[in-house]
């Protein structure tokens, strides 16, 4: 589709990247990069309406489960896929596996919608990146075969060395900060053949490398609050998003706040 499509309605699926972590609203919420695309999309089309059912810390098996039969079911005009990638940090991963649940999901949202957008998700430069960069690349070479099978289209967010820049990243090291949403999003939208408002590929300014102090402080201080809880969990199969419902579980008109038809 050019810059005339019409987009009526988007479906999200995912885990944490697709939730919104850590695009933290003033209300605790978190928006995203798919929030941020819906708005703008709403902006275009009166009536538009949007579905949000990625939850954090989801596997593509539960993702393939649980989110791609509703979204499916949903008949939307755009349905967005991310997952993988949170197998691919696991101790141990059977890629094959992986590769059988995302071709599931694929398989089932293809038909199902006008059109399936995939991704080669960012990954921030560093030492744990390397650690997994090559199941990183495996599963971007699935997506890759998977999106010329059935005619998806894919983001390469992957390909983008500005989404490596540390700048753009939480914290903790794994979700990315509002500016890089923003960017995702503006790269989503490009994908669907809609007018670009910026070059989100963009790099950022030159910045001063912080001092070898600052950086073993910062460091330490990520290890003891995100990267040593995360382990835990990895180590006791529990994951952040055990028990949490999806964000925005219905296709409702995009003004309608999430859960306002449930009984």
């Amino acid at each position: 589709m050019g810059i005339n499509a019409s987009y009526t309605s988007f479906v999200a699926v995912g885990d944490s990247f697709t939730e919104g972590m850590s695009d933290l609203q003033p209300d605790g919420s978190y928006r995203g990069w798919a929030d941020l695309l819906a708005a703008r999309l709403a902006a275009r089309e009166p009536g538009f309406r949007y579905a949000n059912l990625a939850v954090r810390g989801k596997l593509i098996g539960q993702i393939a489960a649980d989110q791609a039969p509703l979204a499916a079911a949903m008949r939307a005009d755009v349905v967005t896929l991310v997952g993988g990638l949170n197998d691919t940090l696991r101790p141990k991963v059977d890629m094959g596996r992986v590769r059988g649940h995302l071709e599931e999901a694929v398989g089932l949202l293809a038909p199902s919608c006008t059109t399936l957008v995939l991704m080669r998700s960012p990954g921030r430069n560093g030492p744990v990146m390397e650690r997994f960069r090559s199941r990183m690349e495996e599963l971007f070479g699935f997506v890759e075969e998977l999106a010329s099978r059935h005619g998806a289209l894919v983001v390469d967010l992957y390909g983008a060395p500005v989404l490596g820049d540390p700048r753009l990243w939480d914290v903790d090291r794994l979700h990315l900060t509002p500016e890089g949403h923003r960017r995702v999003a503006e790269a989503v939208w490009q994908t669907l053949g809609l007018p670009p408002e910026e070059d989100w590929r963009a790099a950022l300014p030159p910045a001063e490398r912080p001092g070898w102090g600052e950086r073993r402080s910062r460091d330490l201080s990520f290890a003891r609050q995100h990267l040593l809880p995360w382990i835990g969990r990895r180590l006791t199969g529990r994951s952040s998003g055990d028990g949490r419902p999806a964000k925005r579980p219905e296709l409702l008109p995009y003004g309608e706040p999430a859960g306002e038809r449930l009984s």
